[in-house]
């Protein structure tokens, strides 16, 4: 199964603050463990929600809200995409992370596989979904 780590923003993170040397190094070991296990399959830190944009929907069309985002609870600065055999396994991870040394939140969701949508997902519609992924896995 695939799971998302949600990194949760914080006001150090909201407020630009970029981790430093020994912090860079500490995440870079242990992304390398990640790789070497299997597990890791993408990761990236975002920039603070000052240099991003919102768009929100609603009668049928969409407004653009410019950062930053007052709510920093509910922002992420960074997320990663692994790879996993159990729920449990990501949470072990996680234990051993650098994310333990400071108060960061940590979030973890499984991503939805194809046979999760059941009968609505159509052979075509599954074959669509496998074009299309192998079509981005040969743009990067």
């Amino acid at each position: 199964m695939r799971v998302m780590v949600i990194v949760k923003a914080t006001p150090e993170s909201e407020s630009g603050v970029l981790p430093s040397e020994q912090q860079l190094n500490a995440m870079g070991k242990f992304n390398e463990e990640l790789v070497k296990a299997g597990v890791m399959l993408a990761g990236e830190g975002l920039h603070p929600s000052s240099k991003g944009v919102r768009v929100k929907f609603g009668q049928g069309k969409g407004t653009m809200i410019d950062g930053p985002f007052t709510e920093t609870q509910e922002l992420i600065a960074g997320f990663r995409l692994w790879q996993v055999k159990s729920v449990d396994e990501p949470v072990e991870w996680i234990r051993r992370s650098p994310f333990r040394s400071g108060h960061e939140e940590v979030e973890i969701r499984r991503v939805f596989e194809a046979d999760d949508f059941g009968d609505n997902m159509t052979p075509e519609l599954k074959a669509l979904e496998e074009r299309l992924r192998a079509r981005a896995a040969t743009k990067n």
